[in-house]
């Protein structure tokens, strides 16, 4: 099978579980290279060293996107190990759960400096090094921003993860717009509900399995649902995309829907 990502350069943030992990998994799968940064470098570690097993090459390092400051020194990290940047998979993110009237100031900053703050100032310096190495005028330059259908769906009692989710896919258009005529692909990809570590344990209540049966097909997603989408917008399909928000949902957010 060709390896359509070969000699690619991908950074996948939030890459110690969930989708992160995937995303890694898949990307390494068809031939690129990942550099897996995440809080918990023990399990980016983990990953690296499977991915490693399989044949592919990987890296782990430690980063907490909302510290703005230290995003630079880890893509500098990455690219002294691994080559020059070509992939950027913004997939970290917090949940953001709280009541409109709990919620606390350090609750919502929280959430927007992760959410928002974080995947901007990770474009960023990916895009800085996508242009400095050529890697952008060569076309191949490509930023995944990972928002949600909460993005244009209100999800009950998120207030503040459905703002931040919303902002990633407006920032993802603007930047876009500005870095497209300079060989940058910038779009997003809006996931519906797949179970995952977080949210496993909600699935099975009362309230859950209520939740279950409004979708459309009664289901979740599962990973696997968004690995085409991925490919596509990583690799040489994603020529004539940019600023979109693709979403991929099993039909959740249809009116009538979860």
């Amino acid at each position: 099978m060709e390896q359509v990502l070969a000699g690619r350069i991908a950074v996948i943030t939030g890459a110690s579980g969930g989708l992160g992990a995937h995303f890694a998994r898949v990307l390494a799968k068809n031939g690129a290279a990942v550099a897996l940064a995440a809080r918990r470098l023990d399990m980016v570690e983990a990953l690296a060293g499977e991915i490693a097993g399989d044949g592919g090459r990987a890296m782990a390092l430690r980063l907490d996107v909302a510290d703005a400051q230290s995003i630079g020194p880890a893509f500098d990290e990455i690219e002294t190990a691994l080559g020059p940047i070509s992939i950027l998979v913004n997939n970290a993110g917090v949940g953001g759960e709280g009541l409109a009237l709990d919620l606390s100031v350090e609750e919502w900053d929280r959430t927007f400096d992760v959410n928002v703050r974080g995947v901007f100032f990770a474009a960023q310096q990916a895009a800085k090094r996508m242009l400095a190495s050529g890697v952008a005028e060569a076309g191949t330059a490509r930023i995944v921003n990972i928002a949600s259908i909460a993005s244009h769906t209100v999800l009950p009692g998120l207030s503040a993860y459905n703002a931040s989710k919303a902002a990633v896919a407006m920032l993802t258009r603007g930047l876009a717009r500005e870095w497209s005529r300079r060989g940058i692909a910038v779009n997003a990809i809006a996931p519906g509900y797949i179970e995952t570590d977080i949210n496993a344990d909600w699935w099975a209540t009362e309230g859950g399995q209520k939740q279950l049966k409004g979708f459309p097909r009664r289901r979740l997603m599962e990973a696997t649902d968004l690995d085409a989408s991925l490919l596509m917008l990583c690799g040489p399909a994603a020529r004539a995309i940019a600023g979109t928000l693709i979403t991929i949902d099993d039909g959740q957010s249809l009116p009538g829907g979860g």
